[in-house]
């Protein structure tokens, strides 16, 4: 770590920040059933076509037999949490999902 952030640099970031939610999803038991496949990816259309409307502001998969993936939703809670309830993966039992309530800050993005 070598920049030296101020306390008033802390303070202004700290004033621009926006409510977001959280979506973790970790597999689940059934994570291997009949039909898994074809169940993915239907999960995978409808992350992917929330990203392009704008829901999710940040789609990360993740590289894990514990942790599916994590997306950040620009969505309430509450309006997260059923939006994830109806998730392919989520209703076949394959992915569980928690929602958390978090703040980020406009203009953050991942490197290019």
């Amino acid at each position: 770590m070598t920049a030296y952030v101020t306390d008033e640099q802390i303070q202004q970031l700290a004033a621009t920040a926006r409510p977001f939610s959280l979506a973790e999803l970790r597999w689940a038991p059934a994570r291997h059933r009949e039909g898994a496949e074809a169940i993915e990816r239907e999960h995978q259309r409808r992350m992917v076509s929330l990203r392009a409307e704008g829901v999710i502001a940040i789609l990360c998969p993740v590289a894990s037999d514990s942790v599916a993936g994590i997306a950040i939703m620009t969505v309430p809670t509450d309006q997260a949490e059923e939006i994830m309830a109806a998730d392919p993966c989520v209703q076949a039992g394959m992915m569980t999902c928690d929602i958390l309530p978090c703040f980020g800050f406009p203009g953050d993005t991942l490197p290019g």
